[in-house]
Protein backbone atom coordinates (compact mmCIF):
# COMPACT_ATOMS: atom_id res chain seq x y z
CA UNK A 1 0.00 0.00 0.00
CA UNK A 2 2.60 2.20 0.87
CA UNK A 3 6.61 2.24 0.48
CA UNK A 4 9.96 3.99 0.24
CA UNK A 5 11.98 3.22 -3.05
CA UNK A 6 15.67 3.93 -2.91
CA UNK A 7 16.59 4.85 -6.49
CA UNK A 8 19.82 4.63 -8.37
CA UNK A 9 19.16 6.30 -12.19
CA UNK A 10 21.57 6.83 -15.30
CA UNK A 11 19.91 10.11 -17.16
CA UNK A 12 20.95 11.77 -19.98
CA UNK A 13 19.70 15.33 -20.53
CA UNK A 14 17.36 16.23 -22.92
CA UNK A 15 16.43 19.02 -25.34
CA UNK A 16 13.90 20.31 -22.87
CA UNK A 17 13.54 23.16 -19.84
CA UNK A 18 12.52 21.95 -16.86
CA UNK A 19 9.79 24.79 -16.58
CA UNK A 20 8.18 23.52 -19.62
CA UNK A 21 6.39 20.25 -17.07
CA UNK A 22 6.93 17.98 -20.38
CA UNK A 23 7.39 14.63 -19.41
CA UNK A 24 10.76 13.37 -20.23
CA UNK A 25 8.96 10.47 -22.43
CA UNK A 26 8.29 13.42 -24.85
CA UNK A 27 11.22 15.04 -25.41
CA UNK A 28 14.48 14.46 -27.24
CA UNK A 29 17.81 13.87 -26.82
CA UNK A 30 20.67 16.13 -27.24
CA UNK A 31 22.55 15.60 -30.46
CA UNK A 32 25.95 13.89 -29.64
CA UNK A 33 28.43 16.78 -29.47
CA UNK A 34 26.20 18.46 -27.15
CA UNK A 35 25.08 15.44 -24.55
CA UNK A 36 25.06 15.43 -21.03
CA UNK A 37 24.61 12.30 -18.83
CA UNK A 38 25.41 11.27 -15.30
CA UNK A 39 23.82 9.38 -12.22
CA UNK A 40 21.24 10.64 -9.59
CA UNK A 41 19.86 9.07 -6.61
CA UNK A 42 16.54 9.63 -5.16
CA UNK A 43 14.33 8.74 -2.23
CA UNK A 44 10.81 8.23 -3.30
CA UNK A 45 7.71 7.79 -1.54
CA UNK A 46 4.91 6.28 -2.60
CA UNK A 47 1.18 5.69 -1.09
CA UNK A 48 -0.95 4.40 -3.66
CA UNK A 49 -4.53 4.89 -2.05
CA UNK A 50 -3.49 8.30 -1.47
CA UNK A 51 -2.22 8.97 -5.11
CA UNK A 52 0.80 10.69 -3.28
CA UNK A 53 4.22 10.37 -5.10
CA UNK A 54 6.84 12.42 -2.92
CA UNK A 55 10.82 13.01 -3.21
CA UNK A 56 12.12 14.03 0.16
CA UNK A 57 15.79 13.94 -1.14
CA UNK A 58 17.78 13.33 -4.31
CA UNK A 59 21.44 14.00 -5.43
CA UNK A 60 22.86 14.31 -9.39
CA UNK A 61 26.17 14.30 -10.71
CA UNK A 62 26.78 15.11 -14.05
CA UNK A 63 29.30 15.68 -16.98
CA UNK A 64 29.45 16.31 -20.52
CA UNK A 65 30.01 13.62 -22.78
CA UNK A 66 33.79 12.96 -24.46
CA UNK A 67 34.31 15.64 -27.20
CA UNK A 68 37.07 13.47 -28.71
CA UNK A 69 34.39 10.38 -29.16
CA UNK A 70 31.90 13.06 -31.13
CA UNK A 71 34.36 14.55 -33.64
CA UNK A 72 33.61 11.37 -35.85
CA UNK A 73 33.44 13.89 -39.01
CA UNK A 74 36.12 15.28 -40.47
CA UNK A 75 35.71 18.40 -40.28
CA UNK A 76 33.04 19.43 -38.69
CA UNK A 77 34.18 20.69 -34.98
CA UNK A 78 32.31 20.30 -32.14
CA UNK A 79 30.88 23.48 -29.92
CA UNK A 80 33.12 24.18 -27.15
CA UNK A 81 31.04 25.35 -23.55
CA UNK A 82 31.46 29.08 -23.17
CA UNK A 83 31.42 31.19 -20.47
CA UNK A 84 27.82 33.02 -19.53
CA UNK A 85 29.94 36.03 -19.23
CA UNK A 86 31.39 36.12 -22.75
CA UNK A 87 29.90 39.73 -23.80
CA UNK A 88 29.27 37.61 -27.43
CA UNK A 89 27.14 35.12 -25.57
CA UNK A 90 24.22 38.34 -24.63
CA UNK A 91 25.11 39.73 -27.78
CA UNK A 92 24.05 36.64 -29.66
CA UNK A 93 21.09 36.03 -26.92
CA UNK A 94 19.62 39.85 -27.46
CA UNK A 95 19.96 40.07 -31.23
CA UNK A 96 18.43 36.75 -31.93
CA UNK A 97 15.41 37.89 -29.84
CA UNK A 98 15.28 41.20 -31.17
CA UNK A 99 15.63 39.49 -34.40
CA UNK A 100 12.02 37.32 -33.16
CA UNK A 101 10.52 40.63 -32.17
CA UNK A 102 10.65 42.24 -34.92
CA UNK A 103 9.11 39.63 -36.60
CA UNK A 104 6.34 38.84 -34.08
CA UNK A 105 3.08 39.94 -35.06
CA UNK A 106 1.77 40.71 -31.58
CA UNK A 107 3.87 39.73 -28.54
CA UNK A 108 7.19 40.34 -27.50
CA UNK A 109 9.62 39.09 -25.09
CA UNK A 110 12.88 40.13 -22.85
CA UNK A 111 15.71 38.09 -22.12
CA UNK A 112 15.18 36.62 -18.39
CA UNK A 113 18.35 34.35 -18.35
CA UNK A 114 20.86 32.64 -20.36
CA UNK A 115 21.06 28.59 -19.51
CA UNK A 116 23.10 27.43 -22.41
CA UNK A 117 25.84 28.53 -24.50
CA UNK A 118 28.54 27.48 -26.83
CA UNK A 119 31.12 28.73 -29.13
CA UNK A 120 32.50 26.81 -32.41
CA UNK A 121 34.88 28.16 -34.85
CA UNK A 122 33.56 27.82 -38.40
CA UNK A 123 36.73 29.14 -40.66
CA UNK A 124 39.26 31.87 -40.52
CA UNK A 125 37.18 33.87 -42.68
CA UNK A 126 34.11 33.72 -40.94
CA UNK A 127 35.12 33.70 -36.80
CA UNK A 128 33.42 31.86 -34.42
CA UNK A 129 29.59 30.91 -34.26
CA UNK A 130 27.76 31.34 -30.90
CA UNK A 131 25.03 29.05 -29.89
CA UNK A 132 22.96 30.50 -26.93
CA UNK A 133 20.11 28.99 -25.18
CA UNK A 134 17.48 31.54 -22.74
CA UNK A 135 14.83 31.76 -21.38
CA UNK A 136 12.44 34.97 -21.79
CA UNK A 137 9.45 36.55 -20.57
CA UNK A 138 6.62 38.02 -22.36
CA UNK A 139 6.25 42.14 -21.75
CA UNK A 140 2.88 43.45 -20.58
CA UNK A 141 1.95 45.07 -23.96
CA UNK A 142 1.08 44.81 -27.51
CA UNK A 143 3.26 45.12 -30.32
CA UNK A 144 2.52 48.91 -32.15
CA UNK A 145 4.90 51.42 -33.92
CA UNK A 146 4.76 53.79 -31.33
CA UNK A 147 5.46 50.75 -28.28
CA UNK A 148 7.83 51.67 -25.91
CA UNK A 149 7.22 48.51 -23.79
CA UNK A 150 9.11 48.05 -20.44
CA UNK A 151 8.67 45.35 -17.67
CA UNK A 152 9.01 47.26 -14.51
CA UNK A 153 7.85 44.36 -11.99
CA UNK A 154 8.28 40.80 -12.18
CA UNK A 155 5.60 40.22 -9.63
CA UNK A 156 3.08 41.90 -12.07
CA UNK A 157 3.57 40.07 -15.28
CA UNK A 158 1.80 36.47 -15.73
CA UNK A 159 5.10 34.03 -16.27
CA UNK A 160 6.04 33.06 -19.41
CA UNK A 161 9.30 31.71 -20.90
CA UNK A 162 10.60 30.38 -23.49
CA UNK A 163 13.65 28.62 -25.09
CA UNK A 164 15.59 30.10 -27.93
CA UNK A 165 18.24 28.77 -29.66
CA UNK A 166 20.91 29.63 -32.39
CA UNK A 167 23.15 33.00 -33.35
CA UNK A 168 22.27 36.06 -34.95
CA UNK A 169 21.39 34.45 -38.42
CA UNK A 170 19.25 31.57 -37.18
CA UNK A 171 16.22 31.43 -34.36
CA UNK A 172 14.88 27.85 -32.98
CA UNK A 173 11.96 29.46 -30.40
CA UNK A 174 9.77 27.03 -28.26
CA UNK A 175 7.46 29.10 -25.97
CA UNK A 176 5.38 27.64 -23.12
CA UNK A 177 3.76 28.96 -19.95
CA UNK A 178 6.16 28.06 -17.07
CA UNK A 179 3.07 26.65 -14.80
CA UNK A 180 -0.37 27.82 -14.66
CA UNK A 181 0.15 29.88 -12.54
CA UNK A 182 3.19 30.11 -11.30
CA UNK A 183 4.52 31.88 -8.64
CA UNK A 184 7.62 34.39 -9.38
CA UNK A 185 9.34 33.04 -6.45
CA UNK A 186 9.21 29.08 -7.50
CA UNK A 187 10.47 30.61 -10.55
CA UNK A 188 13.58 32.21 -9.35
CA UNK A 189 14.05 29.00 -7.01
CA UNK A 190 13.97 26.88 -9.96
CA UNK A 191 17.02 29.31 -11.95
CA UNK A 192 18.91 29.26 -8.72
CA UNK A 193 21.97 27.47 -8.89
CA UNK A 194 21.38 25.15 -6.29
CA UNK A 195 23.20 25.02 -2.92
CA UNK A 196 25.28 22.32 -2.08
CA UNK A 197 23.00 19.52 0.39
CA UNK A 198 23.77 20.27 3.93
CA UNK A 199 25.02 17.25 5.56
CA UNK A 200 23.27 15.85 9.07
CA UNK A 201 20.14 17.24 8.25
CA UNK A 202 17.27 16.95 10.56
CA UNK A 203 14.54 14.78 8.98
CA UNK A 204 11.97 16.18 11.21
CA UNK A 205 11.45 19.39 10.41
CA UNK A 206 7.59 21.29 10.27
CA UNK A 207 5.68 20.56 7.84
CA UNK A 208 5.85 24.32 6.70
CA UNK A 209 9.68 23.88 6.00
CA UNK A 210 9.64 20.29 4.63
CA UNK A 211 10.92 20.61 1.04
CA UNK A 212 13.17 17.93 -1.45
CA UNK A 213 16.28 18.33 -0.51
CA UNK A 214 18.92 17.89 -2.88
CA UNK A 215 21.72 19.12 -5.32
CA UNK A 216 22.99 18.63 -8.51
CA UNK A 217 26.60 18.56 -9.10
CA UNK A 218 28.37 19.55 -12.32
CA UNK A 219 31.87 18.32 -13.44
CA UNK A 220 33.62 18.46 -16.42
CA UNK A 221 33.97 16.03 -19.26
CA UNK A 222 36.47 12.61 -18.77
CA UNK A 223 38.71 12.83 -21.63
CA UNK A 224 41.56 10.63 -22.75
CA UNK A 225 44.00 8.61 -20.51
CA UNK A 226 44.56 9.17 -16.30
CA UNK A 227 47.70 11.20 -16.35
CA UNK A 228 50.36 8.51 -14.21
CA UNK A 229 49.75 10.21 -11.01
CA UNK A 230 46.20 9.69 -11.36
CA UNK A 231 46.08 6.09 -11.91
CA UNK A 232 48.76 5.32 -9.04
CA UNK A 233 45.35 6.76 -6.79
CA UNK A 234 43.56 4.90 -8.57
CA UNK A 235 40.85 4.82 -11.49
CA UNK A 236 38.52 7.77 -11.11
CA UNK A 237 35.15 7.36 -10.13
CA UNK A 238 33.18 8.65 -12.87
CA UNK A 239 29.99 9.78 -10.77
CA UNK A 240 30.91 10.10 -7.53
CA UNK A 241 26.90 10.63 -5.93
CA UNK A 242 26.58 10.29 -2.23
CA UNK A 243 22.55 10.30 -0.65
CA UNK A 244 23.15 10.03 3.21
CA UNK A 245 20.50 11.68 4.89
CA UNK A 246 21.22 9.31 8.01
CA UNK A 247 24.00 6.80 8.72
CA UNK A 248 22.26 4.96 11.30
CA UNK A 249 21.36 2.11 10.03
CA UNK A 250 18.51 1.57 11.89
CA UNK A 251 16.72 4.75 10.07
CA UNK A 252 15.35 7.94 11.13
CA UNK A 253 12.05 9.32 11.30
CA UNK A 254 10.63 11.79 8.73
CA UNK A 255 7.57 13.00 8.81
CA UNK A 256 5.47 13.19 5.76
CA UNK A 257 2.07 14.66 7.48
CA UNK A 258 2.10 17.83 4.98
CA UNK A 259 1.34 15.39 2.18
CA UNK A 260 -2.45 14.41 3.47
CA UNK A 261 -5.02 17.02 4.02
CA UNK A 262 -7.14 17.03 8.09
CA UNK A 263 -5.46 15.96 10.99
CA UNK A 264 -3.64 13.04 9.69
CA UNK A 265 -0.86 12.23 11.39
CA UNK A 266 1.72 10.57 8.99
CA UNK A 267 5.81 9.26 9.81
CA UNK A 268 8.55 7.15 7.64
CA UNK A 269 11.47 5.20 8.50
CA UNK A 270 14.04 6.35 6.33
CA UNK A 271 17.19 3.64 6.20
CA UNK A 272 20.59 4.82 4.89
CA UNK A 273 20.77 4.62 1.08
CA UNK A 274 21.72 0.92 0.24
CA UNK A 275 25.19 0.27 -1.16
CA UNK A 276 25.77 -1.42 -4.65
CA UNK A 277 26.24 -4.58 -2.82
CA UNK A 278 22.04 -4.56 -1.77
CA UNK A 279 20.59 -3.53 -5.13
CA UNK A 280 17.70 -5.58 -6.25
CA UNK A 281 17.91 -8.27 -8.96
CA UNK A 282 15.96 -6.20 -11.33
CA UNK A 283 18.82 -3.44 -11.30
CA UNK A 284 20.48 -2.57 -13.91
CA UNK A 285 17.34 -2.11 -16.11
CA UNK A 286 17.34 -1.89 -19.95
CA UNK A 287 18.94 1.55 -20.91
CA UNK A 288 16.42 3.65 -23.11
CA UNK A 289 19.51 4.85 -25.00
CA UNK A 290 21.54 1.88 -26.12
CA UNK A 291 24.98 4.84 -27.66
CA UNK A 292 28.17 3.84 -25.87
CA UNK A 293 29.48 7.11 -25.83
CA UNK A 294 27.00 8.16 -23.62
CA UNK A 295 26.38 5.13 -21.26
CA UNK A 296 27.54 5.73 -17.90
CA UNK A 297 31.71 3.63 -17.81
Amino acid sequence: IRSVHYLTLDVLETNCHVLSKKAWRDCGERILHESVYGQCKAIIYVNKPRRILYSPAYNCTLRPGKRKDSQYVPDCPSPSPTDFSDPKVLEAATESLAKYNKESTLKLYSLFKVTRASSQVSGCLFGPSYFVEYLTRELPCTKSPETVCVLHSLSLVPVMAGISLGDSLLLKVSLFHASTPVATQELGRILTVEEPQQKNTDLTDSPSKVAPKGSVQHLPALEGEQPEDSKRKGPVEAFPVQLDLTTNPQGETLDVSFLFLGPMKEQLVVLPFPKEEQRSVECPAAAKMADPLVLPP
